[in-house]
């Protein structure tokens, strides 16, 4: 699972200066093992590459590490805009009011009244919070339908992230 992307090399002795996609760099620190996907300029990714993690920190926002059999900085410029994942399993357990983003897509999304808005595409962020890019599958010869329902308790009544299933306060119409 894509975590983040590494931004540069840091310091003189290999390690690595990585940007997690989230606030919480959670996964990129708990995780021992990284794979590292290098990307192309038009985007195109390329083979994982399996990592150990020898010590990783936050660092002003993101995450400085050291990678096993990394020990200079021009080995480490190499590495430069490259993908950082991890597997799901190393992810910390959410509390118990939390989700991880990826849990989240493609769940089923209904209001109140049980009748159905679309499945969960995708999460935004707009920096007051987040919200549910919900998506309508297209009837033949129709436009597909998109909603975007803010992910606060105003609107999100509840989550079953097990069964795929959230439950709204959202209108058809709207």
């Amino acid at each position: 699972m894509d975590v983040g992307y590494i931004s540069g090399a840091h310091g003189v002795r290999g390690w690595l200066k990585a940007h997690p996609h989230s606030n919480d760099a959670a996964a990129m620190l708990a995780a021992r093992t990284w794979w590292l996907r290098p990307r192309g300029p038009h985007g195109q990714t390329g083979p994982l590459a399996s990592v150990r993690v020898v010590q990783a920190r936050e660092h002003s926002g993101s995450v400085v590490v050291q990678l096993d059999q990394l020990t200079d900085r021009t080995h480490a410029e190499q590495f430069k805009g490259h993908v950082v994942a991890v597997r799901r399993a190393d992810f910390p357990a959410p509390a118990d009011d939390e989700f991880y983003w990826v849990d989240l897509i493609g769940a089923s999304v209904v209001n109140l009244q049980d009748a159905s808005l679309g499945v969960v595409e995708g999460l935004l962020d707009n920096g007051a919070q987040q919200i549910l890019r919900v998506v309508t599958p297209a009837a033949t010869g129709a436009v597909q339908e998109e909603r975007l329902i803010p992910f606060v308790k105003a609107y999100v009544h509840s989550v079953d992230a097990k069964a795929g299933r959230i439950v709204v306060d959202w209108g058809l119409d709207y």
